[in-house]
């Protein structure tokens, strides 16, 4: 029996070591124990993975949650089962589909009548390597849905998030970003030939460049802006992919997934971090991945093209002073 004990033994030693560098590589639980109860926070895409996990953990911190989601019976199903687990009965569904300018106005204009106040925006919502679709608006749908659909969005609540400052916005980016360039001559690949994993790319790189110049518009407001890499997740969002279908991936980089691959609930972690952390509440314009600060990539830095950006997202999704957008814009025609 005792030769069994030193094998058994060092097994389990390995198999505690890899669950301990499988936490250190995903970066940790949210370091911070600060609650939120009153005030109103909403979350894009919440129906499912990251989403639905930021809510709940939101939740657990006495926050009163919207999930905004374009599947209603996911996001009732999602608003259900988070009452359920943390009995916080200010859990509720709203429709929203960022792929459609006017759903995203339709739900700005809900929730600027009938919310006293938003304090947390959370911009979760994302399509991954889909096939070559456009938006109802003809946009190409990543960049349509994980930039213009937020940019609009986060721009008609701002006013409502400046009269309840101090507010947060936190906007989900990826590592993804770094691999990304800003076509200005072609932004819906309409010209050349598209390639999914590069338009995802330019998608996620907007979102940085979004959060820095919407950082600085905020200075002085007590409205900070801030934008993260989660990691990379067990979620729907990457159904396009071809990794679960596949035979290699699954059986040959399995080991690598399973030590690289965070759950949705440790995805979480650093969304909920940006969202409630008290040290957190003047840091504005930063790109964190996972739970620490870090620079993005260059082009990310690049104040002009941020900008310019800025200019043509308001032109493409008409955009102007009327709609509550922050200063330094100007008037598009709608």
């Amino acid at each position: 029996m005792s030769r069994y004990l030193l094998p058994l033994s060092l097994l389990g030693t390995a198999v505690g070591g890899a669950v301990l560098l499988k936490d250190y590589v995903g970066g940790g639980a949210c370091p911070s124990k600060a609650t939120i109860p009153g005030k109103t926070v909403i979350v894009t895409g919440a129906n499912t993975g990251i989403g639905k996990q930021t809510a709940l953990e939101l939740a657990k911190r006495g926050g009163n949650i919207i999930l905004a989601c374009r599947d209603m019976e996911k996001c009732e199903a999602a608003a259900k089962d988070i009452r359920g687990q943390t009995l916080n009965h200010h859990v509720n569904a709203r429709y929203l589909d960022l792929s459609s300018l006017k759903s995203v106005r339709d739900f700005a204009r809900k929730i600027i009548e009938e919310e006293e106040r938003v304090d947390i925006l959370v911009n979760n919502a994302a399509v991954m390597r889909c096939p070559h679709w456009t938006t109802e608006d003809g946009f190409e749908m990543q960049f349509g849905v994980n930039h213009l659909g937020h940019f609009l969005l986060t721009n008609l609540l701002l006013d409502k998030l400046k009269a309840s400052a101090p507010s947060r916005i936190i906007n989900l980016s990826s590592l993804a970003h770094v691999a990304g360039h800003i076509d200005f001559d072609d932004l819906n690949w309409e010209k050349k030939k598209y390639d999914t994993k590069a338009a995802y790319c330019q998608s996620k790189l907007a979102i940085v460049l979004f959060t820095k110049e919407l950082s600085r518009r905020l200075q002085g407001t007590g409205v900070t802006a801030n934008t993260l890499h989660p990691g990379v997740a067990r979620t729907e969002l990457g159904r396009h992919t071809g990794m679960r279908t596949s035979t290699f991936s699954s059986f040959t980089l399995g080991a690598i997934f399973w030590l690289l691959v965070k759950s949705p609930q440790l995805a979480a972690q650093p969304s909920t971090y940006l969202a409630v952390a008290e040290e957190l509440e003047s840091v504005s314009g930063k790109y964190f991945s996972g739970l620490k600060e870090k620079a993005p990539a260059p082009e990310a830095e690049d104040e002009e093209v941020a900008r310019r950006l800025w200019a043509e997202s308001a032109r493409l999704v008409g955009l102007d002073m009327s709609d509550g957008s922050s200063d330094g814009g100007q008037p598009l025609p709608k």
